[in-house]
């Protein structure tokens, strides 16, 4: 065992005011070079990296052991801080170095299968397999420690809003709502099953009904789906949940939060109260329920513009009751050729358009891919709607209105990120709100609720509820970051009656509702608070703050593309001793 320097500071820490004093260091080889005389270490640790310096006037053995060092040894030094002669202002740390007395090295390393720099550019795969080496990078040091930062601020937040911290349950009753649950078989129970929590929902309920008054808990939270760069299968919610709140109390306590978040973390002051855009004009103005506002590009409906055109495209969809709407590209005509429209029109059609129709504003004239339907002054009245001007590009969806939106949605952004126009240092936030309460699914045509059963509708509109439930609106707000959903929530439902009437419209009969929310059911009967509340899916939150593009970036160890663990192998198979002590038989379906 090697004896252990006490260590008195982190090395990215040092600076021209710590010259002449005596420092003890442990950390990382990053980077050893030997000029004779003169060996020189770049020591890493957590905090960054400082440049340590052996010379022949130490020991033999201290100056033999240095020029031993390789990359990833683990060592401790002391020394005295200097002034650097040839200074780096690449590094923090780059006006002063430590003049080493005394070395002891902890472990050996063995060449690492990847680089322990920033830039490696490796494999994502490999990475993640060795992602105890990739934690060292200094990037992802500091986005873990952002996070932590991110995660204290909320606890310091909320502790001062008056909510309890209270953990929940991991292994809870499946719910078949949403996305797939992850399921545990029962030991003491064979045949039976635990669920992996998708989100604390019912249990933060049963939180209000218990008088806990305001709710909040850091928590993992499961869902078997397919992944995207923002989607994990496990994932960390910030959890919260309020007593006796409307919409705007909630929206004061989160807006708080946020501003304190921008400002102590990132410096900067956003204004509240925050916009807020209705669930109906976000999809008219945007095309997307999670809107960036930050450029502009904004729908425009043509419904009656085109209504008595020969082209029969735009008519039949009109008779179909669909929807013609486009968008301005301001400039656009410089920027996309036709071999670049026709890339477009495929993107467009992974979201279910089934072609883009475009025209090029010119001086004197415009040029369209439908020119021999439509004259010049038609043509023009369709510019006239975007107010289109010379080198303008409008480009044309006409389908069913969620085709419609979400091909456009898709479009407006897409086509601002290829421009250059995402500016990640501006954060536009805003909420949406007035969500509608049902939606049809696509499969079935049975109605589903948008967000989950419980969501309150507006009270005022509670007529509508059994004879036009799609028109009813929910007491739903989500907050919304450059277009990305940071978190969203509710207004709950807590009338006994109302939650039956709620039931009843999703198709749901009293034995189903009984079996899978039976003990909320029975909770409210014993007097339930009006209560609300919202999630932030803290990863999302943390990506989005460091201007990375994945949320693996943000997380210790995360699953790859496939959902696996790539350090520990993760799912993998487990003994027949095993299976038969939870009485399982695997029958694998290929």
């Amino acid at each position: 065992m090697s004896t252990l320097f006490k260590r008195t500071d982190m090395c990215g820490n040092l600076r021209a005011e710590d010259d002449g004093r005596e420092v003890i260091l442990n950390g990382w080889v990053a980077k050893q070079r030997s000029l004779g005389g003169l060996i020189f270490v770049d020591l890493r640790d957590k905090t960054g990296i400082v440049q340590v310096v052996f010379d022949d006037t130490i020991p033999e053995d201290i100056f033999a052991a240095a020029e031993g060092l390789r990359s990833e040894y683990v060592i401790g030094v002391k020394g005295v801080v200097r002034e650097r002669s040839a200074k780096n202002s690449n590094l923090p740390t780059g006006d002063i170095e430590v003049l080493a007395s005394s070395l002891v090295i902890y472990s050996q390393a063995e060449t690492p299968p990847i680089y322990i720099r920033d830039d490696d550019n490796v494999d994502d795969n490999l990475r993640l397999k060795y992602r105890y080496l990739d934690l060292r990078k200094l990037k992802m040091q500091r986005n873990l420690t952002f996070r932590h930062r991110v995660t204290k601020l909320a606890r310091d937040y909320f502790d001062e809003q008056s909510f309890t911290e209270v953990e929940t349950p991991m292994l809870i009753k499946s719910t078949p709502e949403g996305a797939r649950d992850y399921i545990v078989p029962s030991r003491v129970y064979p045949g039976s099953f635990y669920a992996l929590p998708q989100s604390p929902q019912l249990f933060k309920q049963l939180l209000m009904v218990g008088g806990t008054d305001r709710y909040m808990q850091i928590v993992k939270c499961f869902r078997d789906e397919d992944l995207r760069a923002d989607r994990q299968p496990e994932f960390t919610q910030i959890d919260l949940e309020m007593s006796f709140v409307d919409t705007d109390d909630v929206i004061k306590v989160q807006e708080g939060f946020l501003k304190r978040l921008f400002k102590e973390l990132l410096g900067v002051d956003i204004k509240t109260p925050l916009p807020r855009l209705s669930w109906d004009e976000a999809m008219e103005r945007y095309g997307s329920d999670k809107p960036d506002t930050r450029f502009g590009f904004e729908l425009k409906k043509l419904n009656d513009v085109v209504a008595a055109c020969n082209f029969k495209v735009f008519t039949d969809v009109l008779a179909a009751g669909g929807d013609v709407r486009g968008i301005c590209i301001d400039g656009g005509s410089a920027h996309f050729s036709r071999k670049d429209i026709d890339k477009l029109t495929e993107s467009a059609r992974a979201y279910g358009a089934k072609g883009l129709v475009w025209l090029r504003v010119a001086e004197g004239e415009i040029n369209s891919s439908v020119n021999k339907f439509f004259s010049q002054e038609e043509l023009g009245r369709i510019a006239a709607v975007f107010e289109a001007k010379e080198g303008d590009l409008i480009l044309i969806v006409s389908d069913r209105a969620k085709v419609v939106f979400d091909t456009l949605g898709f479009l407006r952004r897409d086509i601002a990120k290829k421009l250059g126009l995402l500016d990640d240092s501006r954060y536009e936030l805003l909420w949406v709100v007035d969500f509608p309460l049902f939606e049809r699914d696509e499969e079935s045509g049975r109605l589903k609720a948008m967000h989950h059963p419980f969501t309150s509708p507006k009270l005022d509109q509670l007529d509508l509820l059994e004879s036009e439930p799609e028109k009813v609106k929910a007491d739903a707000y989500d907050i919304v970051l450059n277009g990305v959903e940071l978190g969203g929530g509710s207004i709950r439902i807590h009338d006994q009656s109302l939650q039956a009437r709620m039931f009843k419209v999703l198709g749901l009969s009293e034995e189903e509702c009984a079996e899978k929310f039976g003990f909320l059911i029975e909770a409210f009967k014993y007097g339930a608070p009006p209560h609300g509340g919202l999630a932030y899916g803290l990863d999302r939150l943390v990506m989005l703050l460091l201007g990375e593009s994945s949320i693996r970036e943000v997380m210790a160890f995360p699953k790859n593309q496939n959902a696996q663990c790539m350090v520990s192998e993760a799912p993998a198979p487990v003994d027949e001793e095993q299976l038969r002590e939870l009485a399982l038989d695997i029958r694998c379906q290929k």
